[in-house]
């Protein structure tokens, strides 16, 4: 699998602000409150004057990898006020502490700390701040859109975290119709629906999937059990039966 990187890192807030200068570019979020401006090729055959305009408000780094399978290089450099300040750093072999790998070196020369306890030698600030998110230029174009409404990064950082619970909370939820889905229950979806008075619907599996549950936890379950467990969590849930009037196809 192929990963190519071309792009200016620096603090979000900051180099969004600078960006407003400079036609064409847009910044995808990073974690710890960095952003990444993907390089067009409008914007890398005008690269010095970019890097001098992004740089006058706080340092960035250019940084570049290309990589294909577990092989290839990276490069960075660091700007600030306008003028390079270190690099440009190359590397193609990755043996020594991750911490002198170019773009590591880079990002800890932005202020990037390492998160958490571990070795310094073998974290990788890459890592850290999600430079893996994307494998080229229109997948970090495509990040910094979906972030273009955002005020902030607190605003995207709080909107993004809500969107991953509830990416999580769906992934569980089908890890565990998948877990329970060969599990016997004493009622089934027809008898659910007779017994609770309630439509077809998403509620009935819901049902079924509360006695696959009980029946993991607690073992086989009688009919009489379970028609009582599912009276009780209908009346939590606070499921209505299905007035005669308001059945389907009643005229």
């Amino acid at each position: 699998m192929s990963y190519r990187l071309d792009a200016v890192v620096g603090d979000f807030d900051r180099l969004r602000s600078r960006a407003g200068g400079v036609p064409g570019a847009v910044v995808a979020p990073l974690g710890r409150r960095m952003g990444l401006l993907p390089l067009s090729a409008a914007l890398r055959g005008d690269l010095p004057r970019v890097l001098r305009v992004l740089s006058r408000g706080g340092p960035v780094a250019h940084v570049e990898a290309d990589f294909w399978g577990g092989d290839g290089e990276q490069t960075a450099a660091l700007w600030r006020a306008g003028v390079r300040e270190w690099g440009p750093v190359r590397a193609s072999e990755f043996s020594g502490p991750r911490r002198d790998w170019p773009i590591n070196a880079a990002l800890a020369r932005l202020g990037v700390a390492p998160a958490g306890p571990g070795a310094p030698d073998h974290r990788d600030l890459f890592a850290e701040v999600g430079l893996g998110r994307g494998r080229d230029e229109e997948d970090w174009h495509r990040a910094a859109l979906e972030a273009r409404d955002a005020a902030d990064y607190d605003a995207w950082h709080a909107r993004d975290r809500v969107e991953r619970e509830a990416e999580e909370r769906a992934a569980a939820e089908r890890a565990a119709r998948e877990r329970l889905s060969g599990v016997p229950v004493p009622l089934d979806g027809k008898e659910v629906i007779a017994l609770l008075g309630i439509p077809q619907g998403p509620a009935v599996g819901a049902a079924v999937r509360h006695l696959q549950r009980l029946r993991v936890e607690r073992g086989p379950l009688s009919r009489e059990e379970a028609e009582t467990a599912l009276r009780a969590w209908a009346a939590e849930q606070d499921l209505s039966p299905v007035r005669p009037e308001d059945a389907p196809g009643r005229p």
